[in-house]
């Protein structure tokens, strides 16, 4: 079934595309929004908006491991539910603080670090809650629905959300984040199939022993391992090439924020071209070449951006950071898709926050590498440790069965969990 069909026909699945969607682009306003009002409104220092950018992410390590065992134990769409209505009253409590002039910093550092938990929980079961929704045949089209609404967020959100604080001002912009979540809310509680009986059960022991069993099912796969290991080395070296992008175009490249902005648009354009094309492509040519010509080619084109220069050489990164944003894309529609196909229902929430947190776990240890490698081998000589580094990690996928599998989603591979 094409994308169009599963949209138009599917009314329960276009019910939860529509409410992520809107979610996403309001995401987007937050992101911009909570420093723009810790700077301007409070005042806050660079260490300070340091520890609030750190808390954004914390939750992802603190809860990440605990959450899938939770998701497993629960209804997933519940927890979707919750977790955007929580969400919404934690955005509105800024503008409304703000309006009282009660607002603190420590009220933001509550509200990023809870925000984090919610959406740790909310990306872990809707993982989890697509396979009960839509048909397995569909799994890809949806996935790749779902991605295209982020992709479309990540590229156009920045300039509404920026529209928005000029006007109305950041802490007021909150609520449209938080209107977007109710938004979300609304459409997931309309959605009219509901989760067999069967689904939030099997407790079978203690929160730990069932973390444990995600841990050995994520890790013991050859496939989800291959691609668990893959995923933490390349996240590893895509944070140190993070943490010195944006420097190496203003000081190397001379580049104006502004002229760094458009140029991060054009290249991500990719990822939104490869959310509409990757279910054609996973059909033709099957999941594992799939995933595997996406993973080669995005290494391959990345080794453009240290060559990035002045002049016509800005092509370099443009072509490099935009075919590496399409192949990524592709690479984890496919990798999701497969998780959800191989992978037994009731084991799906730990299996996806098992392979989340490892595969993301890097990223704080990349950044720091980041700055330490700039400072010993200067911009662009970091920038080729970072690409190289991230070609070396294709090595876990090739060494796997995935090499000399045709498509492990269609045959539901021999060795996949019960």
């Amino acid at each position: 079934m094409g994308a169009r069909p599963l949209i138009r026909q599917h009314a329960d699945f276009r019910r939860l595309w529509i409410g992520e969607t809107v979610s996403q682009f309001g995401t987007q306003v937050s992101m911009l929004a909570v420093p723009l009002v810790a700077v301007v409104t409070l005042g806050a220092g660079t260490l300070q908006i340091g520890l609030l950018t750190a808390l954004e992410t914390a939750a992802f390590l603190v809860v990440g491991l605990p959450a899938g065992a939770w998701v497993d134990r629960m209804r997933r769409r519940t927890i979707l539910i919750v977790t955007d209505l929580l969400r919404a009253v934690l955005l509105a409590s800024v503008p409304l603080a703000a309006t009282l002039h009660v607002l603190t910093l420590a009220q933001l550092y509550v509200v990023v670090f809870a925000l984090g938990i919610c959406t740790v929980f909310f990306d872990v079961a809707y993982q989890s809650y697509l396979p009960s929704l839509v048909a397995r045949a569909d799994l890809a089209e949806g996935n790749a629905r779902l991605q295209a609404s982020a992709s479309t967020a990540y590229v156009l959100g920045p300039s509404v959300a920026g529209y928005l604080v000029q006007v109305l001002t950041a802490p007021i912009a909150l609520l449209a984040d938080a209107a977007s979540f109710l938004w979300s809310a609304a459409f997931v509680t309309a959605i009219r199939m509901r989760e067999p009986a069967s689904a939030p059960r099997r407790r079978s022991g203690s929160l730990r022993t069932e973390i444990g069993e995600g841990m050995r099912l994520a890790a013991g796969h050859p496939v989800l391992r291959a691609i668990m290991l893959y995923n933490a080395t390349t996240v590893l070296f895509w944070s140190v090439e993070r943490a010195l992008e944006v420097v190496f175009l203003v000081r190397t490249v001379g580049l104006s924020p502004a002229g760094i902005g458009v140029l991060s648009a054009v290249a991500g354009c990719g990822s939104v071209v490869a959310a509409l094309v990757t279910g054609r492509l996973a059909r033709r040519y099957g999941s594992a070449r799939t995933m595997l010509s996406a993973a080669t080619v995005g290494h391959a084109f990345v080794l453009l951006v240290p060559m990035t220069a002045a002049g016509p050489r800005l092509a370099m990164y443009a072509v490099g950071a935009g075919v590496s944003s399409f192949c990524v894309v592709v690479f984890n529609i496919v990798s999701l898709t497969l998780r959800q196909t191989l992978c037994a229902e009731h084991l799906l929430g730990r299996v996806n926050a098992t392979i989340r947190f490892f595969s993301w776990a890097t990223l704080p240890v990349g950044a720091v590498l980041g700055g330490v490698l700039g400072t010993v081998l200067g911009l662009r000589g970091s920038l080729w440790v970072a690409v190289t580094g991230g070609v070396v990690s294709l090595l876990w996928l090739y060494r796997s069965p995935l090499r000399r599998t045709g498509d492990p989603i269609a045959t539901r591979a021999e060795e996949a969990p019960a």
